[in-house]
């Protein structure tokens, strides 16, 4: 089944094409996408437009279940994307439901921002990120080494096995040098950030989720990370 990310207008071929209710659309859309895992159906204010949430994202159908919309709805009087923002809500990340005393914690400044950061050792967007990253201020950032390419497992563990490994990621990604080999120690908690990468179906590296909920997949700028962690706290 193609993914709905890639789908723009998409006609679904029903039995019933009759009418139906949200408890109806929520029955047909389960027959006919079973191995997705289906939130909820709720009718939406816009000209008969049902909300359709999947585990993963939102999309819309017709009443009638004749077509399935993948996109954004902007209000013209305000051009606010209300879409985007029922996304925000829905797919909201609780950042303190994260295993973040395991994570390897920076804290710059007073570190009243919060940012957790899902990395890969040989990933050249994370690279380029660290250094955006090192010009934030008053935010603790959460890194968790994920490895999701060739050859990045390796490099996990021996930063994870650093007597500081704070500094042997950022030596690694900021300064180009590997880290030193170190006795084997309980890599475990890489293990757990795998998991969990994989249960939140994060599979682009950097991801980032912020203290509001948002997560956000691949490389971002300093100004626009910024943006999303709002003004320094006081």
């Amino acid at each position: 089944m193609k993914p709905f990310s890639c789908l723009v207008l998409l006609a679904l071929v029903f039995a019933d094409a009759a009418s139906a209710d949200e408890a109806g659309i929520k029955a047909a859309m389960e027959k006919r996408f079973p191995y997705q895992q289906l939130i909820s159906v709720t009718k939406t204010p816009f000209s008969g437009l049902y909300e359709v949430v999947f585990e993963d994202q939102m999309v819309y159908t017709d009443e009638q279940m004749n077509y399935l919309f993948s996109g954004n709805i902007i209000e013209m009087r305000t051009m606010e994307n209300l879409t985007a923002a029922r996304e925000k809500k829905l797919f909201a990340v609780n950042l303190g439901a994260l295993p973040l005393d395991l994570a390897i914690r920076n804290v710059k400044g007073n570190g009243k921002r919060k940012l957790a950061v899902f990395s890969d050792a040989n990933c050249s967007y994370c690279r380029s990120l660290e250094k955006e990253l090192a010009g934030l201020t008053d935010v603790t950032i959460y890194l968790f080494p994920v490895s999701l390419l060739d050859g990045s497992e390796v490099k996990a563990r021996a930063v994870w096995c650093s007597p500081d490994r704070l500094k042997a990621w950022e030596d690694m990604m900021l300064r180009g040098a590997a880290p030193p080999s170190h006795e084997n120690c309980d890599t475990a908690a890489l293990a757990e950030f795998s998991l969990l990468a994989k249960k939140r179906k994060i599979s682009v590296t950097p991801t980032l989720i912020f203290g509001g909920g948002t997560m956000k997949a691949g490389w971002m700028s300093r100004d626009q990370i910024e943006k999303q962690l709002g003004s320094p706290a006081q």
